[in-house]
């Protein structure tokens, strides 16, 4: 039986294509903060521009996922794959060679939804190609390692380009990557559907975007400017849309999102690890970076460079992660790597001003190495409880619920991290007016008004604003270690035994030969 089941070279070959545009999807979520000045005075984008042209694709990516992932089960995973490949790949091109603002953030908008056919598409693949539990684990791992080592990446890959190549370059890069997924997908790549998908309602796709959209602007713009009417507002539709959208679920006969899904207990209890998991990692990264850039003095470049060993990191972890979920049980394993973070969590607690970035990097290298299990198993626990036909929908709603998370994590940290700045923060006397609000609000005004001071006074300003912000981070670490230590303990109890396996081999054992 395992015989039959255990994956050849073929697919093995399949897992590397499909890692590719993995790692490309991830890059091209962080690598545009390098080059966004540099193009921003070339096309003359306005301020406002500049947000769009930033988190269009992530709002688009974020809102059709679930959409992408149904649709791949009914036309078919491989041919959803390479369709949105080849125009991705195109858009990226014109991305390019955009000679006006509106002009990249259309082709950034197309690039979003087709990279939302690529990334549940590519899961839901590795989920149909390797049977056994074994292998789809270190498969899921290795796929969990280039989602994540991407987004560290994109920085680091950003500056060199930018350097050598301008930022038109930045879009090229996906040329290449999705050129040998076009060439070689068709030979090493299975097709797989579902075989009785029913018809796509086009009302649930439309309820869909309209839950997820307001509810990803809303949690983001939370986090630039605060709990603002506007932001609350839409955040309030999405959830009205999010409610009317899982009661149409429920009369379908083919539902675009089962939601029996979330009857099983792996599948929920792994989900709600991969969203609080995400949305900690998402918040606490916020406040590193803003560290390493504004206390530290790093320009982007150095501070990419120097956080460049947390994808590397959380690679290590996530390749540990299905080893030690067959010695210790999934839970179990689970909840060690959490209990390890919390270590990290701790060393980002007890930094000062002697210790810096050592003790930083030295927390954050611990901190991702253990949530690297939670990653791996987890999403082998989501897409590995389902039965194969739907896959696709269940590596969407993953996918969803890693987006949605690091958006609510960024506003949770930034709100916690400013209440506390502002909290701690003692002013100078020397500095009244606007100057005062400013340097009192946030860690970057202060540094705004510094430069405008005089020596003597800048310093003491530049050293009451870092010792504030030092006081958020600790707070947000301490939060980030108190909230993987909840995780911990659900895992220890949904999580008990190999229910990801399990899952998987009755799914296959109920699906009927062809």
């Amino acid at each position: 039986m395992h015989d039959t089941n255990r994956a050849g070279r073929r697919e093995w070959a399949g897992l590397a294509v499909l890692a590719l545009p993995t790692l490309l999807l991830s890059m091209d979520i962080s690598v545009l903060y390098l080059a966004l000045p540099h193009l921003s005075a070339d096309l003359g984008a306005s301020a406002n521009q500049q947000l769009w042209i930033l988190d269009i694709y992530s709002f688009l990516l974020a809102g059709f996922l679930v959409t992408m992932g149904n649709l791949g089960d009914r036309v078919g995973r491989r041919r959803l794959l390479l369709i949105g490949a080849g125009i991705f790949a195109a858009a990226s091109v014109v991305a390019a060679l955009s000679t006006s603002a509106e002009m990249l953030i259309a082709t950034r908008a197309l690039m979003g939804v087709t990279g939302a056919t690529l990334m549940p598409s590519t899961l839901a693949l590795i989920s149909n190609m390797f049977h056994d539990p074994k292998q789809r684990g270190t498969a899921i791992a290795m796929w969990a390692s280039c989602m994540m080592a991407g987004g560290a990446l994109g920085p680091v890959v950003g500056g060199l380009l930018l350097q050598g190549f301008g930022w038109g370059a930045v879009f090229l890069m996906a040329v290449p990557v999705l050129a040998v997924l076009l060439i070689a997908g068709p030979f090493v790549l299975p097709e797989f559907r579902n075989p009785a998908p029913g018809r796509l309602d086009l009302v649930s796709v439309g309820l869909s975007l309209a839950a997820i959209l307001p509810v990803i602007w809303g949690v983001k713009e939370i986090a630039r400017l605060g709990p603002e009417v506007v932001p609350l507002v839409a955040v309030v539709v999405g959830l009205v849309f999010g409610w009317l959208f899982g009661a149409r679920q429920r009369r379908l006969e083919h539902p675009l999102l089962d939601l029996g899904l979330f009857a099983s207990r792996p599948f929920s209890a792994a989900l709600t690890i991969l969203l609080i998991a995400s949305a900690t990692l998402g918040g606490i990264f916020l406040l590193v970076s803003q560290y390493v850039q504004l206390v530290e003095a790093l320009s982007p470049a150095e501070a990419g460079l120097w956080l460049m060993p947390v994808g590397l990191s959380i690679a290590v972890g996530t390749m540990v992660g299905p080893k030690l979920g067959r010695r210790l049980s999934p839970g179990v394993a689970i909840a060690s790597g959490l209990l390890v973070s919390v270590v990290g969590f701790v060393l980002l607690m007890l930094i000062g001003e002697s210790s810096g970035l050592p003790m930083l990097l030295a927390g954050i290298v611990i901190l991702y190495i253990g949530a690297g299990p939670a990653i791996a198993l987890g999403t082998n626990a989501v897409v590995g409880s389902v039965r194969p036909e739907k896959a696709g929908a269940a590596a969407s709603v993953s996918e969803t619920s890693n987006q949605l998370g690091v958006a609510l994590g960024i506003a949770a940290f930034g709100a916690i991290g400013a209440a506390v700045y502002r909290g701690a923060v003692t002013v100078p006397a020397e500095v009244t007016g606007d100057a005062r609000d400013v340097a009192g609000e946030s860690l970057a005004g202060a540094a705004a008004v510094a430069r405008d001071l005089s020596g003597g006074v800048a310093d003491e300003v530049l050293r009451a604003a870092h010792q504030a912000f030092m006081s958020a981070l600790h707070v947000g670490a301490a939060v980030g270690g108190a909230t993987f230590v909840v995780l911990a303990v659900i895992a220890l109890v949904f999580l008990r035994g190999k229910p990801a396996e399990q899952e998987s081999e009755r799914a296959l054992a109920d699906t009927p030969a062809e």
